[in-house]
């Protein structure tokens, strides 16, 4: 075995993004992980077959799929391991969803290397998290309905438009300003 993973750390990161999935695994393999890239949920599958991870990311949207499902089928495999779910509008619906299929952390991107890694080892909650006395703007209130409503179609955009009723291009315009990834 090479000198990466040595210590059991292998990492699967499942990320549609190339260029950001080479970032993360060449800084991963820098701290002696192990790491194998898939970049759909099918490739994950793949990889699942042959490489026994301890430790996952994932990313929230994987081009037309959701990252829900491979944390499901991550949690699936292996009840023990660690899994983080980054994206790029970290909303409280797909937050509750992804701990509740199994993620071990939810971290809103930009998350670098450090951030991702201290992730995994947080086992515990935080009873002295502040809890902020800032009510929700409107805004903020629709986006959290309109995210719902995305993971509840898996990201369906003509389905979430439809289940809002709103016109498909007004979501998509919306969908545009906030880029969910």
């Amino acid at each position: 075995m090479t000198d990466a993973g040595k210590d059991g750390r292998q990492l699967l990161i499942v990320e549609d993004d190339e260029a950001f999935a080479r970032t993360l695994k060449r800084s991963f393999e820098r701290r002696g992980y192990l790491v194998q890239v898939a970049h759909s949920p099918e490739e994950m599958e793949v990889h699942l077959h042959a490489f026994r991870p301890g430790y996952a990311v994932v990313d929230l949207k994987l081009g037309s799929a959701s990252g829900l499902a491979c944390v499901q089928a991550l949690r699936a495999s292996d009840a023990a391991m660690r899994i983080v779910v980054l994206t790029g509008f970290a909303s409280i619906a797909t937050a509750v969803e992804a701990i509740k299929l199994g993620a071990s952390y939810y971290l809103a991107k930009p998350s670098n290397t450090d951030d991702i890694e201290a992730a995994f080892d947080r086992t515990d909650g935080n009873a002295e998290t502040p809890v902020g006395d800032r009510q929700s703007s409107i805004k903020t209130v629709e986006w959290e309905h309109i995210h719902q409503v995305l993971v509840e179609t898996d990201f369906n955009i003509s389905e979430t438009a439809r289940r809002l009723g709103m016109h498909r291009r007004t979501l998509a315009r919306k969908l545009e300003k906030r880029q969910i990834r």
